[in-house]
């Protein structure tokens, strides 16, 4: 695989996004970059920084009571909810506070909640927070899931997005197309990387990738 390629975020020197060019496959399809935000979503100064950035285009928002993480994002949701509250950003939750949670998958792939959690999400106002969207179905799950667990769903929030939108509400990332507008997503049987027998470089999801 190459080196890491960057981008310096142009408000905070301590959001990079790291990326490798390269043939890769993911559970919904198959890309031309690899973003690696290991270190965005795991290392205390990035993550912090980035959830700060994300929580700047949430200021003028009324009300959050829960951050649903999706793809190991709690600890940037966690500065992102501080910031937000910070920031004046409020909670009908009886204690005042933001939750900050994830779902679990059941064999079939669903989001669920179980017993325990399912106040996290029935009747509160819920910001979803991944980090990297190409398709946008994952997040068409994660808002069903809402839906049906009885939460709203008041916007979703990413560190990088291809998409600009589920549904009729739009995705505010730090970084899109306009920053790689050479990324490219594809579905399996229609890859051109594939039809021109480029080698599969590895395999990626959320928790990271594996080489072939």
């Amino acid at each position: 695989m190459q080196d890491y390629k960057k981008i310096d975020f142009h408000r905070n020197k301590d959001v990079v996004l790291r990326y490798i060019p390269g043939h890769f496959i993911t559970p919904k399809s198959h890309v031309n970059y690899y973003m690696d935000l290991s270190d965005m979503k795991s290392r205390q100064r990035e993550a912090r920084a980035t959830g700060e950035e994300l929580a700047e285009m949430y200021f003028s928002t009324n009300v959050i009571d829960t951050i649903l993480c999706l793809n190991s994002m709690e600890v940037v949701g966690a500065y992102l909810a501080n910031k937000l509250t910070k920031a004046g950003v409020m909670s009908a939750n009886a204690h005042q506070t933001m939750y900050i949670t994830s779902p679990e998958y059941n064999t079939s792939g669903q989001m669920m909640f179980r017993e325990n959690n399912k106040h996290m999400i029935k009747g509160k106002k819920v910001l979803i927070l991944i980090d990297t969207a190409s398709t946008g179905s994952t997040l068409q799950s994660a808002v069903r899931s809402v839906h049906y667990y009885g939460g709203e769903v008041i916007g979703v929030s990413a560190i990088f997005s291809l998409a600009t939108q589920v549904g009729d509400i739009p995705i505010r990332a730090l970084y899109s197309g306009r920053d790689l507008p050479d990324y490219a997503s594809y579905e399996g049987e229609k890859c051109p990387l594939c039809e021109a027998n480029e080698p599969i470089d590895a395999i990626c999801n959320g928790f990271g990738y594996s080489l072939l």
